[in-house]
């Protein structure tokens, strides 16, 4: 699906900027990756670092950053959770997150509760399509891939 030249796939789950998206693993972990949206506007991604394996990240705390030509920033976090791990191929090539934003996860995470209930303050389906169309209409964003 797309909109605005932005691509959406609606078996993921947003947060409700539209700047991440999550997905259950096979293990039971959390992908965590950054939108068309995201990528677009932060420009070619230069450097990614992830907090290391282990640590323990409360809602509002960041699971990774994120660094471009013109942006530098936190990659969002709605949950409780632990990183599970990095993506090494995003971490020795960050621009993969500008070519492939919905097959370059950022970090894997586990959460503090079940999935389920991690999953529950995201929004996906229908309802995320809708939101992630207005905020493309709003703030006129067309979407490219670098």
């Amino acid at each position: 699906m797309e909109c605005n030249g932005c691509e959406f796939r609606p078996e993921l789950y947003y947060d409700d900027q539209y700047q991440i998206w999550v997905r259950i693993e096979d293990d039971g972990s959390l992908a965590v990756g950054m939108t068309d949206i995201s990528q677009t506007i932060a420009g070619k991604i230069l450097h990614v670092r992830v907090r290391r394996p282990g640590t323990l990240r409360p809602a509002g705390k960041p699971v990774a950053t994120i660094e471009s030509g013109k942006w530098a920033g936190p990659v969002p976090n709605l949950f409780d959770c632990t990183i599970d791990s990095a993506n090494h191929e995003v971490l020795d090539k960050p621009a993969l997150l500008n070519m492939q934003p919905y097959d370059a996860w950022i970090a894997r995470v586990r959460p503090a509760k079940t999935a389920q209930e991690a999953l529950a303050v995201l929004i996906t389906g229908e309802a995320a399509y809708a939101g992630y169309c207005e905020r493309c209409r709003r703030d006129d964003i067309r979407c490219k891939r670098l």
